[in-house]
């Protein structure tokens, strides 16, 4: 399996917001914690967003945060909402994509098996098995 960069920038956000679950967390300062551009993770962080994962304020004291525990967060969840316009292999579009053995493929059920085994594998695990150390709060 491989996740796309998005996912993997959300999974990166997301266990940086656990590690201080009270705090709001600006797109800014995430963004250059891990050398993103900003446009990209807003784009991540309101599908977190619509998902239900986070809850985001603007404003002063605004930001994002978790709209859940992140005991009650499983990553299986966060990777399927992240991955969801993102099929495994071409036969997996929502059309069918352009494949001309869908009749005869052997192959095609192996792959959706191992999907669902990766991803049960991920529901076994959350939000705060995986949550970033708390970072000491800067002097000002």
């Amino acid at each position: 399996m491989r996740l796309t960069s998005f996912t993997d920038y959300g999974l990166r956000a997301l266990m940086r917001i656990a590690s201080a679950p009270e705090q709001g967390f600006s797109t800014a300062e995430l963004a250059e914690e891990f050398n993103l551009s900003r446009h990209h993770l807003s784009k991540i962080v309101q599908r977190l967003a619509q998902g239900g994962i986070v809850t985001t304020r603007r404003g002063g004291g605004g930001g994002a945060r978790l709209a859940r525990p992140p005991q009650q967060i499983r990553l299986g969840e966060v990777v399927r909402l992240l991955e969801q316009d993102q099929a495994l292999v071409n036969c997996f579009e929502r059309d069918g994509g352009a494949c001309t053995i869908t009749g005869c493929c052997k192959l095609r059920a192996r792959l959706r098996s191992a999907d669902a085994a990766f991803l049960a594998d991920l529901d076994r695990s959350t939000l705060a098995d995986i949550a970033l150390p708390q970072l000491a709060p800067q002097p000002t």
